[in-house]
């Protein structure tokens, strides 16, 4: 290759030292802070964090696979909120001719029925039936297994 197409590159910029961070960390320790340290002495209170309405709130297991669609599963915990009026869309618990249940409410056809989040189950239609809702699901606790 011709010398006269090779662009010599520019001289090496002079060094600078980098800006140092105002040292937050303890005695031993070095380098950047934690981001951490901004929510150090702080705790997480599921308490405080999931329930709106604590004298209307309580917790339930989950058996059975009829939500797993909807982020449901054997095993999680859900939190039940008994002050929340039920509309189309929320998951609600039921007792259901004597059964207690676990189903997302919709409007079919102008009419009430309790949809599992599983296809292997049919609407329940909640015409005729005796049906006392308990509460609406707000959250779901789902621990994996490690």
């Amino acid at each position: 290759m011709p010398h006269d197409l090779i662009i010599p590159a520019h001289p090496a910029p002079p060094s600078q030292p980098l800006p140092h961070p105002l040292a937050l960390t303890r005695v031993g320790l070095s380098g950047f802070p934690s981001p951490a340290q901004d929510y150090e002495g702080r705790t997480l209170d599921l308490n405080e964090r999931l329930v709106k309405h604590p004298s209307a709130t309580f917790f339930m297991s989950v058996t059975g696979d009829s939500m797993v669609r909807l982020g449901i599963h054997e095993g999680d915990l859900l939190l039940v909120d008994r002050s929340i009026d039920p509309r189309p869309g929320h998951i609600l618990v039921a007792l259901v001719d004597g059964e207690i249940t676990v189903k997302r409410y919709e409007l079919l056809g102008n009419r009430p029925h309790l949809c599992s989040g599983n296809p292997r189950y049919a609407p329940i239609p909640l015409d005729n039936l005796d049906c006392q809702v308990w509460g609406v699901v707000r959250s779901v606790i789902h621990e994996y297994p490690v």
